[in-house]
C-alpha cells in the first residue's frame, strides 16, 4: 500500500468510526467502545508508518482537483513533511488514550456514544488539518473542530456553566475566524493558488503584495484558535466540559491547530517584521498574564488551562523568531504532558467527589488514596517546570536557546526585538509555571480540605493511561533532540548553555519561593478553620458571603473560604484578586463589545416593532378599514342606491360646470 493511501485513511477511520458510533449507539450499544478505541488506534499505527517512510526527507505532495473553480482552484490535496509526520503520531496518540479513558471515566454517562463518536470526529478534523496540502481543505477541519468543541464544552448542558461556556467558546474562536478567512481569500489571491507548497513557492520569490496585512489577518485566526491574547478568554472556561474534553483539547488538537498553521506557512509571517513583533508581543503578554492568572486560581482544571494558554506562548514565541523547529518540538512534548496533567486531574477530581468539587482549596491529602495519579502528575508537573532530564526541559529550552540566538544577532530571519521580547518574557515565565506547578501539586496532594468520601479505586483503564503518558513526558525530550532532528529541518535541537542555566535556575526558585511560602502558610493555616463548605460554623451562605468580599471566583453553585494555606495569596498579595479573575478581560469585553451589541439589538427591536411594525400594521388597516364602509354602505335599499347615483350626477355636472366655466 502506498504512502499517500495510508495517509488518506489516517483521518478517515476516525470519521468512519465516529459514523458508526453515531448509527450504532442506540441499536447495538456493546459496539460503542471497541468503536471509539479502535479507529485512533488504527489510525496512530498507519501514522506512525507514514512518519518512518516519510524520515524526515522531501516532503510528500499529492493532489486532485475538486471541482473547477475559475483561477484559484481547489484542491484535495496532501502535504506530508516531517512536522507533519511527527504531529499526525501526536494527535493520534493522545486521541487513543483519551478514548481508551474515556471508557471508565464515562462509563456511567448515558450519552457516552454521542461523545465518543464527537471525540472521533475532532480526531479526524485534527487530523485533516495537519496533513492537508490546501487551505480550504484545511479550513473544513480547522472549522469542524470548532463544531466539536461546542458540543464536547457543553455535553453536560444541564449546567448553566456547561451551556456558556460551549458558547463563548464558539463565539470567540469565530470571532478569530472571520478575519482569518479573509485573510486565506487574500493570500491566495496574492499566490494565485490555495496550494501550500504554490503559497511558499510564492513568497521565496517575493510574490505577496500584502505580506503584513495577511498574516495579521491570519493571526486573528490563530489567536483565537489557539487561545493567544487577546482571544484567549475561552479556553478556562472550556473546562466545564468532560476532562478527557480537556486533556484532547488542550494537549493534541483545536489549541494546537493555530500554532501549527503558521509552523507550515512561518514563511509567510517572516516575510513582514512588523508582525514578527507583533506574534512575540502577543506571545510575550499571552505568556506572563497567564502564568499570573494560573498562579491565582483554585479550580484544578482552570489552571491547567491557564498553563496550556502559557505554553501555546511559548510555541508562538519560537515562530516569533522563526524557528518552527523549536515549536513543534515544545508543541510535541507538551502535548504528550499536558495530557496526562489533565487526565491525572479527573483521578484525583474523582477521588476527591465530583467534577464539581475541583476546588484545590477542597482536597485534603489526597497522594495516599490515588497513588497513580499521584507519581504520574508529578512526572508531568516537573516536565511542565521544565526541570531537567524531563521533556519540557529539552523543548522549553529549545525555545529560550533559538529567541536569545536572535536575540543576539545571530540570524536575521526574525527581528532582534522579537528575540529579547520572547527571551526575557520565556524566562519569566519560567519562574511563574514553576511557581503555579509547585502550588498545584502542594494543594491537590498535601491539602487540608475537607476529606471527600472514598469513591474506590479507578477503572485500569484509567490508571493504564497514565502510566503510558508517563513515559513520553519523562524521555521524549531527550530522545527527540537526539534521534528527531531531521524531522526538525535538520536544526540542531540541543539546548544552549546559557539559557538552560537561567532557565532552570529561574525554574527552581519559583519553585522553592513557593515551598517556602505554602510553608508559611501552613503555620498559619494552623490556627485557622478550613476552607471547606461543610467546616464553617456557619454554613454555605457565610461561605459565599466570604467568598464574594474576598474576590474568590465562585465555579456554579460551589462557593468556600479561601484556604488560608494557600501560597498563591501570600506570592500575588494585592494583585492576586485580579489574577485570580483573568485580569478583568471577561468584564472589559462586556463593557466594550457584549453591552453595545445588546443595545443597538434592543433599538433594532424597538424600530422594528413600534416603526416597521406600524407601517406594516397600517397597510394591512387601511385597506380593512376601506371595506368596512364599502360594506356599510350596501344596506340592500334599492331607493338608497337611486338617492346615491342622483346626487353622484348631479356632483359630476356641477363639477363640469365649474371646470368649463374656469376654461
Amino acid at each position: 500500500m502506498t504512502t499517500t493511501t495510508l495517509a488518506v485513511l489516517v483521518p478517515l477511520l476516525p470519521f468512519l468510526g465516529a459514523v458508526a458510533g453515531l448509527l450504532l449507539g442506540r441499536t447495538a450499544p456493546g459496539f460503542v467502545r471497541p468503536l471509539a478505541v479502535l479507529p485512533p488506534l488504527a489510525a496512530l499505527a498507519l501514522a506512525a508508518v507514514v512518519a518512518v517512510r516519510q524520515g524526515g526527507d522531501q516532503a510528500m505532495n499529492a493532489a486532485t482537483e475538486l471541482t473547477p473553480t475559475g483561477s484559484v482552484p481547489i484542491e484535495l490535496a496532501l502535504h506530508i513533511d516531517g512536522f507533519a509526520a511527527l504531529v499526525a503520531v501526536l494527535v493520534a496518540f493522545v486521541a487513543t488514550c483519551v478514548q481508551t479513558y474515556s471508557t471508565g471515566y464515562m462509563r456511567d454517562d448515558p450519552r457516552y456514544p454521542s461523545y465518543a463518536a464527537l471525540v472521533s470526529l475532532f480526531t479526524s478534523a485534527m487530523l485533516l488539518v495537519v496533513y492537508s496540502g490546501d487551505l480550504i481543505v484545511l479550513l473544513v477541519g480547522w472549522e469542524i473542530m470548532g463544531i466539536c468543541s461546542y458540543f464536547l464544552v457543553g455535553h453536560y448542558w444541564e449546567t448553566p456553566e456547561a451551556r456558556a461556556a460551549s458558547l463563548k467558546a464558539f463565539l470567540v474562536t469565530k470571532l478569530g475566524d472571520v478575519p482569518f478567512l479573509i485573510g486565506l481569500f487574500a493570500l491566495a489571491t496574492d499566490a494565485g493558488s490555495f496550494r501550500i507548497t504554490k503559497i511558499l513557492d510564492t513568497v521565496a520569490h517575493g510574490g505577496l503584495d500584502h505580506p503584513t496585512l495577511i498574516a495579521l489577518l491570519l493571526l486573528a485566526g490563530v489567536a483565537g484558535k489557539s487561545a493567544q491574547f487577546p482571544l484567549h478568554t475561552w479556553l478556562p472556561d472550556a473546562m466545564a466540559g468532560p476532562t478527557p474534553v480537556s486533556a484532547l483539547i488542550h494537549a493534541a488538537t483545536m489549541v494546537a491547530a493555530g500554532v501549527y498553521f503558521i509552523a507550515r506557512l512561518l514563511p509567510v509571517f517572516e516575510a513582514s517584521r512588523a508582525a514578527m513583533v507583533v506574534l512575540a508581543v502577543m506571545a510575550a503578554v499571552t505568556m506572563i498574564g497567564s502564568g499570573l492568572a494560573a498562579l491565582a486560581q483554585d479550580d484544578i482544571k482552570r489552571v491547567l488551562a491557564y498553563s496550556t494558554i502559557g505554553q501555546l506562548g511559548y510555541m508562538t514565541g519560537a515562530l516569533a523568531v522563526g524557528d518552527r523547529g523549536a515549536a513543534v518540538f515544545h508543541l510535541l512534548a507538551h502535548g504528550a504532558f499536558k495530557a496526562l496533567l489533565f487526565l491525572a486531574a479527573g483521578v484525583v477530581i474523582h477521588a476527591a467527589g465530583t467534577n464539581s468539587l475541583a476546588a484545590m482549596s477542597r482536597m485534603q491529602d489526597l497522594r495516599a488514596r490515588v497513588p497513580d495519579a499521584y507519581w504520574t502528575m508529578t512526572v508531568a508537573l516537573l516536565a511542565l517546570a521544565a526541570i531537567p532530564p524531563f521533556s519540557g526541559f529539552f523543548s522549553k529550552e529549545s525555545v529560550l536557546g533559538a529567541a536569545e540566538h536572535v536575540a543576539t544577532g545571530h540570524t536575521e530571519h526574525a527581528p532582534g526585538a522579537a528575540g529579547w521580547i520572547t527571551l526575557v518574557a520565556g524566562l519569566f515565565a519560567a519562574l511563574l509555571t514553576a511557581a503555579y506547578a509547585t502550588r498545584l501539586w502542594l494543594l491537590a496532594f498535601y491539602g487540608r480540605g475537607a476529606a471527600a468520601p472514598d469513591h474506590g479505586r479507578q477503572p485500569v483503564t484509567m490508571t493504564v493511561v497514565l502510566w503510558v503518558l508517563a513515559a513520553p513526558s519523562l524521555a521524549l525530550g531527550a530522545f527527540a533532540y537526539r534521534v528527531l532532528p531531521d524531522w526538525f529541518d535538520g536544526r540542531d535541537l540541543t539546548p544552549t548553555l546559557t539559557t538552560s542555566v537561567i532557565g532552570t535556575g529561574v525554574a527552581l526558585v519559583g519553585g522553592i519561593i513557593t515551598y517556602a511560602a505554602w510553608r508559611h502558610t501552613s503555620m498559619l493555616a494552623a490556627r485557622a478553620p478550613l476552607g471547606a463548605v461543610a467546616a464553617h460554623p456557619d454554613g454555605a451562605a457565610q461561605v459565599e458571603a466570604e467568598a464574594i468580599a474576598s474576590h474568590t471566583p465562585v465555579y456554579g453553585d460551589i462557593a468556600y473560604v479561601p484556604d488560608p494555606a494557600d501560597p498563591g495569596r501570600l506570592l500575588l498579595g494585592p494583585l492576586h484578586r485580579h489574577a485570580a479573575v483573568g485580569f478583568h478581560l471577561d468584564a472589559l469585553y462586556t463593557a466594550v463589545f457584549v453591552r453595545p451589541v445588546q443595545a443597538g439589538a434592543t433599538l433594532v427591536r424597538f424600530l422594528d416593532r413600534e416603526v416597521v411594525e406600524t407601517y406594516v400594521r397600517g397597510a394591512g388597516a387601511l385597506p380593512r378599514w376601506l371595506g368596512t364602509a364599502v360594506r356599510r354602505a350596501q344596506t340592500g335599499n334599492l331607493q338608497t342606491y337611486v338617492s346615491a347615483l342622483l346626487a353622484g350626477t348631479v356632483v359630476l355636472a356641477v363639477a363640469a360646470v365649474l371646470v368649463a366655466t374656469g376654461a
